[in-house]
This record gives structure tokens, C-alpha cells and sequence, in this order.
């Protein structure tokens, strides 16, 4: 069935994927409205997170932000077929990377790098960098459930020259790559919320008490490499900018948890600036009534 399945949705991707972007979004204001007016996918879901992260914003201003959302939404996923065949030279005129001598200095140095980021704009676009630096770039990426297609997204995100690694083998990876002395660019999307019986840390985001994972800044200590934070930002419809900001060269120098917490702080001020471009359908705050259950299972936990 899986095979079915691809066998018969792949012509239309490629297809879709060699029309030009005005046609894309053409389509994708169409899958939009069906999505939104007839479907209803997680329409509840996402107004209640707005209602959590807003609190001061008016009903009629969060809906206004919730069906923004779900044309960007749609036009991530129209951009992700396009990735089937667009070229490495038109991927860099609809997303610039600036600041590069952040990594470029680094590297300079010898330091390997984690990358931390949020599901935010484009992420997808972020593996397009590989070429543009000394660093060879390694990305975590969840496996999709038909394996024709997780065969066939892995061929097309590494297609820049970098490679992507399975969760479960992330951090093994990263290890045995500092051990064979490679200059390595990690990167990790850090905003989701983690399972809690593997939680270690709790922080305020967006006002709420939320479990928040901390394996960037874990993996960064152990390994003594330098933590950056990339910012996309939407600059038109198709266009993105990205920004990156040093949070720790040396993180052993902080204190636990705390670049964990500056790395909140500023997926926070990325979110506030134009809430509408960040993903909204995933549950991120579904553990925020949990903590005192989480208290009383772990009394040894450190405030």
C-alpha cells in the first residue's frame, strides 16, 4: 500500500513542483480555504494556543492571526514540493542567509557549532546553508511514515551536501564526529515540547510554565561546541531572510539551563514580532497543568 500510495502521489508532487511560485500560491490559497472553511484542521488547536500565548489580544485579532496562519501554513507545504526540483541558485534568491561570519568566524577558530532554532516562516529552506559554509551541516529529521517518501524527502533535503540523522541517533552521531575531529554544524529545532517523563527543565514561554527540551544546551557542553540561534524571518510571500545571533561560544561558562532560557527568549521576540508565521497546530503547551504531577514524581527537582 505504501508503495501504491507513492507510486501514485510522486508524478503529481514532481508536476506540482515545476510550476512557478506565483501558480504554488495560487493553489495553496485554494487548499487553504478548503483546509480552514470546510475541513477544519486543528482550527480549535490553534485558537486556544493563541489564546494562551495572547492573552491581552482581542477574540477578533486572534482570528484575524489564526487564518494568516493558515495561509502560511499551506504556502510551508507548497514550498516543500517545491523543493523536488527547485535549483540550488533559485532556493538562494528566495532565501538569504545573512550574518554568515557568525559561522564563518567559528569555523575559523575550529569550533564546531549547534544551531538552534524554532518552527518558524521556512525552516525547511535552512538545508540550502551546507554549501555556504566550512561546517558540514547535520540536521535531525523524524522519519515519515510511508518509507518511499522518507526516502524521497531525505534525497531532496540533502541535495545541498548535508546530511540528516534519525533522533534516536543524533547525539551518538554528534559524538563520533567530535571524536573524528569533523567541524561540524548541528542543527536542532528546539521549540516542540518534550515527552514528559523525559523532562528535565521547566521554563516560562510565552507566559506559561511549560517542560522545554534541553538537549541543545546538554549536547553543547558535553561536546564543548558553540551555540548559535538562526531566525527566520518572512520577508514577502516566498521570501525569507535568515539572521544568526551567537547565544554561547564557550557554553560550560553558564550556569545550567540557561542558554536554554536565552534561546527561549528569543524564539519568543521572533514569535511577538509576527505571530501568523509561527506553527501553531502542534501542541506546546498540552503539559501546562502538569507541573505540580511532575513535581510530586520528582521531588529532587532543582527550581
Amino acid at each position: 500500500m505504501q508503495l501504491l500510495t507513492y507510486i501514485l502521489l510522486f508524478p503529481i508532487l514532481w508536476l506540482i513542483s515545476l510550476l512557478p511560485f506565483g501558480i504554488l500560491y495560487l493553489i495553496s490559497d485554494i487548499v487553504s480555504f478548503i483546509i480552514f472553511h470546510f475541513i477544519g484542521y486543528r482550527k480549535k488547536i490553534v485558537l486556544d494556543n493563541l489564546k494562551l500565548a495572547f492573552p491581552e489580544k482581542s477574540t477578533k485579532e486572534l482570528l484575524k492571526i489564526r487564518r494568516q496562519f493558515f495561509t502560511h501554513f499551506t504556502d510551508v507545504f507548497m514550498e516543500m514540493i517545491k523543493s523536488i526540483t527547485i535549483s540550488e541558485k533559485n532556493v538562494h534568491k528566495h532565501f538569504i542567509f545573512e550574518d554568515l561570519d557568525v559561522i564563518h568566524t567559528l569555523g575559523e577558530k575550529g569550533k564546531s557549532v549547534i544551531l538552534v532554532g524554532s518552527h518558524y516562516a521556512n525552516w525547511e529552506w535552512m538545508v540550502s546553508m551546507n554549501n555556504l559554509i566550512e561546517h558540514q551541516a547535520f540536521a535531525v529529521g523524524a522519519p515519515i511514515g510511508n518509507k518511499y517518501f522518507d526516502k524521497m524527502m531525505l534525497k531532496y533535503r540533502t541535495k545541498y551536501g548535508g546530511n540528516f540523522v534519525k533522533p534516536s541517533r543524533a547525539r551518538r552521531t554528534y559524538v563520533k564526529n567530535a571524536e573524528n575531529g569533523v567541524l561540524a554544524l548541528n542543527a536542532l529545532v528546539s521549540d516542540q515540547s518534550p515527552q514528559l517523563r523525559k523532562t528535565n527543565y521547566w521554563a516560562k514561554f510565552l507566559n506559561i510554565k511549560v517542560p522545554v527540551h534541553v538537549g541543545a544546551e546538554q549536547i553543547a557542553k558535553s561536546l564543548n561546541q558553540s551555540i548559535v540561534f538562526y531566525e527566520v524571518k518572512k520577508v514577502k510571500r516566498g521570501y525569507y531572510t535568515c539572521t544568526f545571533r551567537l547565544l554561547a561560544e564557550n557554553p560550560r561558562e553558564y550556569p545550567d539551563y540557561q542558554i536554554t532560557d536565552i534561546f527561549l527568549r528569543e524564539v519568543e521576540k521572533q514569535i511577538k514580532t509576527a505571530p501568523q508565521y509561527y506553527f501553531w497546530t502542534h501542541k506546546r503547551f498540552k503539559h501546562k497543568d502538569r507541573f505540580e504531577e511532575f513535581i510530586k514524581n520528582k521531588p529532587d527537582y532543582q527550581f
